[in-house]
């Protein structure tokens, strides 16, 4: 267990990075590439390269390699007691650590070795009889990388219909897929207050995409400049009933998208854990595996995309087009800035996610994830991105009790329901969250 300075550095960085990802990302979407001065709202681009984005979280989490690196430089070469990450854990001598009083008895107090072992556990060779995932075995893991690309870019797409926060909140249907993989693939057991659970989260990502629906996001129907001597009144109901319409359309399309795209990071982590329950391997390191086979995969399909859609007539200026998508990335500034601030924050949400669920439980991880929805909701609504809708907090509360039943954070409401014996959990391994 990490000592009580170092879980509130985790947690604080955890929700910093995770919620920073997200807002960044929407960020880019809404920045105007083409047609900036346009008077014709449907003449105004914004930034829309969902794969370069897919691109970027690879990049990312390909950078957990330099985080690795850092901590075998520092325990081969600075570390007093020898290199950390290659003896794992060791019993801390009488010279190490002070007797002190506690409820149990008298226990030591953890020695700045066991506190460094607690903020590395990520970074530490697993100790178990499984075989260790090297060589031509480290190729299975392209197969979760791929089912992250293609979720990752679905879910790209769709934030560019809705509001971060919708977004965000959308994603919570990834436990209905999760829990439906593990019983049909893993053979896992699901107890009949899960299965309610599971209903319940479904409820609440209906209800998130109705509020969608009804308030569309404002910020995906920008209000063009009025012209001189134009009709006030007939532009403004003009542009009223264009954005109530296509609005609503795309954020229904958004949040199907999105909802969609659980499928395929579910079977991601299905796949992570059936690799993991044969092969050991430290899960940093997974991160940055696939991280490098993802972008790999990515930069080949956006060669291949470029050629074949990208720069025909039809696909110019779209999602495949590589030239386009290289320029507004070069060219804008602060399109530039956020890709490197995302692929910041991607690596450091995995190692202190990771942290987290290692150092405290996955039970807290999970309370955190809510904690760093319920901060973009209200950075964006601070931010203008977004209008506050009351059908949203009915859809999110949903989606925080069926998340929390299902994950025993909270007891079922009839006693007929609660299963004596404690569950088995889904994925022993804990999934692997990316974004």
């Amino acid at each position: 267990m990490a000592t009580k300075a170092v879980i509130p550095f985790l947690i604080a960085m955890m929700l910093l990075t995770g919620v920073c990802n997200t807002l960044l990302t929407k960020y880019q979407d809404l920045q105007c590439v083409r047609n900036c001065d346009s008077t014709d709202p449907a003449k105004i681009q914004r930034f829309s390269q969902p794969v370069i984005q897919t691109a970027q979280m690879f990049i990312g989490e390909a950078g957990c390699w330099l985080v690795t690196a850092a901590f075998t430089l520092y325990s081969r070469f600075f570390a007093k007691d020898g290199p950390l990450l290659h003896r794992g854990y060791e019993q801390v001598g009488s010279e190490d650590s002070t007797i002190i009083n506690t409820p149990d008895g008298l226990a030591p107090t953890p020695s700045t070795h066991e506190e460094t072992i607690s903020a590395i556990k990520p970074l530490i060779p697993n100790t178990d009889e499984r075989i260790p995932l090297v060589g031509w075995r480290v190729f299975l893991l392209a197969m979760p990388a791929c089912c992250d690309l293609t979720g990752t870019t679905l879910m790209n797409v769709g934030l560019l219909f809705v509001a971060a926060s919708i977004y965000q909140m959308t994603r919570g249907a990834l436990i209905l897929f999760v829990g439906l993989f593990s019983v049909v693939f893993l053979h896992r057991k699901i107890y009949l207050y899960q299965w309610s659970a599971l209903f319940i989260v479904v409820a609440g990502v209906a209800v998130v995409g109705l509020a969608g629906a009804i308030a569309p996001n404002p910020q995906a129907q920008p209000k063009p400049p009025v012209p001189p001597g134009a009709s006030l009144v007939a532009i403004r109901d003009a542009v009223k009933a264009a954005a109530v319409s296509s609005g609503a359309l795309q954020s229904i399309v958004g949040v199907f998208m999105i909802a969609g795209a659980q499928i395929f990071t579910a079977t991601q982590f299905v796949l992570e854990e059936w690799i993991l329950e044969q092969y050991a391997l430290e899960p940093l390191k997974v991160v940055g595996w696939e991280g490098v086979f993802g972008f790999l995969v990515t930069f080949v399909g956006m060669i291949i995309l470029h050629l074949a859609i990208g720069r025909t007539d039809a696909g110019r200026n779209g999602y495949f087009d590589m030239q386009e998508g290289w320029r507004e990335v070069t060219q804008y500034p602060s399109i530039a800035v956020t890709s490197v601030l995302i692929m910041i924050s991607i690596g450091g949400f995995n190692f202190f996610g990771l942290s987290i669920t290692q150092n405290v439980s996955a039970t807290a991880r999970s309370i955190l994830d809510t904690c760093r929805t319920l901060f973009i909701w209200i950075v964006s609504l601070g931010l203008g991105w977004e209008t506050f809708k009351w059908l949203q907090i009915v859809g999110f509360a949903l989606l925080v009790y069926g998340t929390f039943l299902f994950n025993d954070i909270v007891r079922p409401p009839l006693k007929a329901c609660v299963e004596r014996h404690k569950p088995e959990p889904l994925l022993p391994e804990e999934p692997i969250e990316h974004m």
